[in-house]
């Protein structure tokens, strides 16, 4: 049915004119929702839906939940931005969007229900709002990890991504579940107020409930509630991100010890943090970053090495407030700069980068090949130094111009470009 659909929506915009398009797209999105979920019966009704959003983490705790709730014993399906996932079975997410339109995840839902899954964790972001895709979710629970400013101009002003952000929350108050579970960030202060809505049960966490954090390159551990905990994901962040975990998990009735055992063997969060070893000595990572916010959160979880940093501004033609912000926190806490392309859309690549070395002190280096540009922060490398590559994450291409896309791997590239070096010496 998903494919069926694609197919008559491709066919409609080749003969539909663009202003008809645009003065009916809400009814469509909104009928679309509500006949994706019909067609493929209802499918949420028979599982427990847990909503994972915010600006930044979603995918991590997408991950960790994944991991805590089957070691509780529970099969679970996830559709994150990274991966669609039921049980053992996975594949990478390559639409370059993290909840797809067109009842993309009803089918997903149903297929986890045929295969006997009790539980599902899905990301819902702020944009997938805009299009009804939070419609139908019948969500049992959602956390809420932070909320940042990002998507501001796509949105229009940074309260109206609040409040895409809390229509996700709504959607949990008005879902017919019996139970339903609020988790948000007590923190930060557009998040606090998400414990005023209507659920059964809202549960604010904060950082204050942590003691004897620690963290270093590859791990974060800290203490909650007499249990500890250690991850194999660096920074104070992901201590957070775990501590949402183990709040929905204490709700679902998961003991500390089991959710302390899933994370401690948690595999490796793709684009995340991500380590690629070659057997090089200096530290190499690929990450997602790209907000002021979660860069700085990067460059702090490595505080004590020397750090050479890749970065551009992903999203031409969007969020262009962020880039002199970037551009700014990198001048700060790296030691070497390397400026390069990211998704350009159709902006000019070139003003992208000029906007961004517009909040720097020094000048950079600025060598827009992506691979070039990695290629020379690793063979700038000294031992111990961490070379950190963010923007992209696991994004699959590189977009450009007139809905161009180049075939991408951050991590590929940085792995192949190890190997390059280590095989020279």
């Amino acid at each position: 049915m998903y494919e069926f659909i694609n197919l008559i929506v491709r066919f409609l915009k080749k003969i539909v004119p663009e202003p008809v398009v645009g003065l009916f797209r809400p009814l469509y999105h909104r009928a679309l929702a509500f006949g994706m979920a019909l067609s493929y019966g209802f499918p949420a009704r028979r599982l427990v839906v847990i909503g994972v959003t915010g600006t930044k983490g979603k995918s991590t705790v997408a991950e960790m939940l994944f991991a805590v709730l089957r070691a509780a014993g529970y099969k679970t399906a996830l559709l994150s931005t990274i991966r669609f996932a039921i049980e053992d079975e996975s594949e990478p997410n390559r639409y370059k969007m993290t909840l797809q339109g067109r009842g993309f995840a009803q089918a997903f839902m149903k297929r986890a229900l045929d295969r006997g899954c009790t539980h599902v964790i899905i990301e819902v972001t702020s944009e997938s709002v805009l299009q009804y895709r939070h419609w139908f979710l019948g969500l049992d629970a959602l956390i809420v990890t932070n909320i940042q400013r990002e998507h501001i101009e796509h949105h229009g002003s940074f309260e109206k991504y609040v409040a895409a952000k809390r229509e996700i929350a709504l959607a949990l108050a008005r879902s017919h579940k019996k139970t339903r579970t609020l988790i948000a960030n007590n923190d930060i202060a557009e998040t606090h107020a998400f414990c005023k809505i209507p659920v059964s049960r809202a549960v604010c966490f904060s950082a204050q409930e942590l003691s004897d954090v620690a963290t270093d390159a590859r791990s974060v551990r800290f203490t909650y509630a007499h249990t500890d905990f250690s991850l194999p994901l660096p920074g104070a962040f992901n201590a957070l991100n775990a501590l949402a975990t183990v709040k929905l998990g204490e709700v679902l009735g998961i003991p500390l010890a089991t959710a302390a055992r899933a994370l401690a063997k948690l595999a490796p969060v793709r684009g995340r943090v991500e380590h690629i070893d070659a057997g090089q000595d200096f530290i190499a990572i690929v990450d997602y970053a790209h907000t002021p916010d979660s860069l700085q959160a990067l460059y702090g979880a490595f505080s004590t090495e020397r750090k050479i940093c890749v970065l551009g501004n992903t999203g031409g033609g969007r969020d262009t407030w962020k880039r002199r912000e970037m551009g700014a926190i990198a001048d700060e806490l790296c030691a070497e700069i390397i400026l390069t392309n990211e998704d350009p859309y159709d902006e000019d690549p070139d003003q992208i980068v000029a906007a961004m070395a517009v909040g720097m002190q020094r000048a950079p280096t600025i060598i827009m090949d992506r691979r070039e540009a990695i290629r020379a922060a690793i063979r700038a490398a000294r031992p111990g130094d961490a070379v950190l590559i963010s923007g992209k994450g696991t994004d699959p291409y590189i977009m450009g111009a007139k809905g161009a896309k180049m075939p991408w791997s951050d991590a590929d590239v940085v792995r192949e470009e190890l190997e390059r070096l280590l095989a020279e010496v």
